[in-house]
């Protein structure tokens, strides 16, 4: 059996102002031959407010053999449904957190 050939199909980074630094949006997706999502990374980094994982305040990844979910430096698996599913659950929470944060509410 030969080795399945993943093509990185995004590789997105997008910077912004918060309230007291710089927040960070990545999305990186890899599919292979069929057009299959099979590999992803979807963070949210605020470095200035963590240290901890490059600053990932919130994000999902199947990096590790299992789909996780990182919060804070803590990590737990999630169950998933399909790529597209956990990129607008990712987006709303995004959008949630940047409202606390910019209300300065974030835990």
């Amino acid at each position: 059996m030969s080795a399945q050939r993943l093509t990185k199909d995004t590789d997105d980074e997008a910077r912004f102002r918060c309230a007291n630094g710089i927040g960070i949006l990545r999305e990186e997706v890899w599919v292979d031959e069929a057009g299959e999502v099979v590999r992803y990374n979807l963070a949210f980094l605020l470095p200035h407010l963590q240290s901890k994982d490059h600053g990932r305040i919130l994000g999902y990844d199947n990096a590790h053999g299992q789909h996780e979910r990182h919060w804070y430096g803590k990590v737990s698996p999630v169950i998933f449904v399909s790529y597209c599913e956990l990129a607008k659950h990712f987006y709303r929470e995004v959008g949630a957190l940047r409202s606390h944060y910019e209300n300065q509410n974030l835990p």
